[in-house]
């Protein structure tokens, strides 16, 4: 599915988000993807602190800040009142972050995708919990220092894509705000489901992972690039790459680009590097 024209129209815009949050590029895409008729419902988390401030609103469509755990339970509510209503051209977008997807509100992901209630759950992840001070989720990948893993984080990033799958969910896919084009596509192909879908974007956080703002975009590219981060989506049980880069670099160029990952010995480095050559099947 192919756009074939981007919407100049802003519908959120004037946010006090950190300069160059991957997070808020990640909802400005999605609402230029699904245009005005749409509800978001977001919970406790990045984008709900930097579009609450009174007096300014940054959302231009409405949205619910929802409780931490209940992302999922607050769309399909909203989901089947809708429904309820014979209004089925509205669509319902949970924005969730990694920690509010992966650890506290996975239940209720889980049980809202077997309710069925059309709707799409995104979670944006930028890998720990970073307007609280940057502690470990789930989401964390291996090697990352955070405030609650001081030296590295030694455990490697739940496989949420896999998790939602298990679910039989109709559509799910992995996305990267520095593919904008391949995110949006997706986001729209979500729209057009008639039941429960997932979406999974990385959100490079400059503070939280130790960049400059203005390498956001060039983050996100090394992590595809690097085969540590890959575009996919699930579809009627058969799971697809969607992008494939045009280049390859290496995980110590992704690593070396960051702070986060400055505990990391050489040798640690080079063992994920199998990992990853041997998920890829190549080797750089």
């Amino acid at each position: 599915m192919r756009l074939t024209e981007v919407p100049q129209e802003e519908l959120f815009q004037n946010s006090l988000a950190c300069a160059g949050c991957g997070s808020a590029l990640a909802v400005r895409l999605t609402l230029k993807a699904l245009g005005r008729n749409t509800i978001f419902v977001v919970p406790a988390g990045c984008i709900s602190v930097v579009s609450c401030y009174y007096p300014q609103a940054p959302f231009r469509v409405p949205m619910f800040v929802m409780a931490f755990a209940a992302t999922g339970a607050a769309i399909s509510g909203v989901s089947a009142g809708l429904k309820k209503k014979g209004k089925d051209n509205i669509n319902v977008v949970g924005f969730a972050g990694d920690g509010g997807t992966a650890d506290i509100g996975i239940q209720s992901l889980s049980g809202a995708i077997d309710m069925g209630y059309r709707f799409i759950y995104i979670c944006y992840d930028n890998e720990a919990y970073m307007n609280t001070g940057v502690q470990r989720s789930g989401l964390t990948p291996f090697g990352a220092t955070t405030a609650t893993t001081p030296q590295y984080e030694e455990r490697p990033k739940k496989d949420l894509l896999r998790i939602v799958a298990a679910h039989d969910i109709p559509y799910a896919a992995t996305a990267c705000v520095s593919y904008p084009l391949d995110y949006m596509e997706k986001v729209v192909k979500a729209s057009r489901v008639n039941g429960p879908t997932y979406i999974h974007v990385l959100a490079p956080c400059p503070p939280g992972w130790g960049f400059a703002p203005d390498r956001t975009i060039e983050m996100g590219r090394l992590a595809v690039q690097s085969g540590l981060w890959n575009l996919v989506e699930f579809e009627e049980a058969v799971l697809r790459t969607t992008y494939t880069p045009s280049r390859r670099c290496r995980v110590v160029d992704y690593f070396a680009a960051q702070a986060r990952f400055g505990n990391l010995s050489p040798e640690q480095i080079e063992a994920v590097q199998r990992e990853v050559d041997r998920r890829q099947g190549s080797t750089l």
